[in-house]
């Protein structure tokens, strides 16, 4: 997973190969698994793809698509955001976020970052520059732009009225949805040395529960922005300040009162939601987020397992194996199947019950880097270059 995220040494960032074995020392060669050969028993079908920009390049970022009412919302990190038809993926509006600086000078990249939430006709992104934007669903014009505390690494969170931001240094911020007033900030710590991205928080019955970069999973009560209970994870420990990274990077999720969590050096763990205590917990890593359904729990792993447990006690149901360090998406449930890229820029679908591969499909030269999205009765994904595609089964 080489790139796939950075170091956070107080203000300084550091490249950081991704995997388990990335960090057993200098005589370890991370090795991505060959494409496996896979008999497809349908042939995914490409319905439009079309250009956003110059996508996000070498760096790392959780810019992906949104949808809503048949619209396609997409965005590239220098700060290009169009509206498709989610139908045939023409443009229906741009706009462009970089600030102007003069007639003769080019403009400073806007550095979006960390995915767009759609909500009640308005589009909420955010940047690495601290800057949180609402824009009109009905032509991209601004609503309002507010400054964050932080880079805005993960996607904003609408609920109750709030627009929920997690940033780089550790606030979870709630700001008014029609204003972009901050009404609370809550400081969730971060230690010395910490991975680069940042988990955005999941809502549930007025609370806003959302990992940290210190191992620990804390509940905020929206309305007043207070901390309800905090639960550690991930316990720091290893040789080395790498070995001990505990960050909680991927999204919580919240099902019949149980909070699943997941942390890059820790564990995969329920928590009861009212009270935080940890109900299981089972040694799985992970910067990606997963999708819990149906009482399994999908996830893709550190080195690039694929595989599915059950909500009760966290066993193991299968595991897939054959994909190892190719930089896999998070992934997607779509049309019944499993669903994950990789940087090589194939998607790769697989059976829910047994995780044998059912299709493979070639679709980006430049690699995906973020998860697919489902759009209705389409699959969307963005590639590293900002093309954007939209996949029917």
């Amino acid at each position: 997973m080489e790139l796939r995220k950075l170091l956070l040494p107080g203000l300084m960032s550091v490249t950081l190969l991704s995997g388990c074995s990335w960090f057993s020392g200098e005589e370890d060669v991370v090795t991505m698994s060959p494409l496996p050969t896979v008999q497809n028993q349908f042939e995914p079908k490409k319905v439009w793809s079309t250009s956003v920009g110059n996508g996000v390049g070498d760096f790392y970022s959780n810019l992906h698509p949104t949808w809503a009412d048949n619209t396609v919302y997409a965005a590239d990190r220098h700060g290009t955001v169009k509206a498709l038809n989610s139908g045939d993926g023409k443009e229906q509006w741009k706009v462009d976020l970089s600030e102007k600086t003069g007639f003769f000078s080019s403009n400073i990249p806007a550095l979006l970052s960390g995915g767009l939430t759609v909500d009640n006709g308005r589009v909420y992104l955010g940047s690495e520059r601290a800057q949180v934007f609402a824009l009109n669903t009905s032509d991209g014009s601004i609503a309002w732009q507010t400054k964050a505390a932080g880079e805005v690494l993960s996607r904003p969170v609408v609920s109750d009225g709030l627009v929920l931001v997690h940033t780089s240094n550790g606030m979870l911020q709630g700001f008014d949805q029609l204003s972009g007033n901050v009404k609370w900030s809550v400081n969730l710590d971060v230690p010395a040395l910490s991975l680069r991205g940042e988990s955005a928080p999941a809502s549930a019955f007025g609370a806003a529960i959302v990992g940290g970069d210190n191992g620990r999973v804390s509940a905020v009560m929206m309305n007043q922005g207070q901390i309800i209970w905090q639960q550690r994870i991930s316990q720091p420990g290893g040789a080395t300040e790498i070995d001990r990274l505990a960050d909680v990077d991927t999204t919580p999720v919240v099902v019949n009162g149980v909070v699943y969590a997941l942390a890059y050096n820790g564990n995969l763990t329920a928590l009861d939601l009212r009270s935080g205590q940890i109900l299981w917990k089972r040694e799985i890593g992970s910067v990606h987020d997963m999708i819990v359904d149906a009482g399994r729990i999908f996830l893709v792993d550190q080195d690039d397992r694929v595989m599915a447990l059950n909500t009760e006690g966290g066993i193991s149901i299968w595991r897939q194996s054959d994909l190892l360090h190719r930089n896999l998406t998070s992934p997607v449930l779509y049309n019944g199947y499993l669903v994950v890229g990789d940087s090589e820029g194939y998607l790769h679908w697989m059976n829910t019950d047994d995780g044998r591969f059912v299709a493979q499909q070639k679709l980006d030269s430049s690699g995906f880097q973020t998860e697919p999205v489902v759009a209705s009765d389409k699959l969307l994904i963005q590639s590293k270059d900002g093309e954007v595609y939209a996949i029917t089964r």
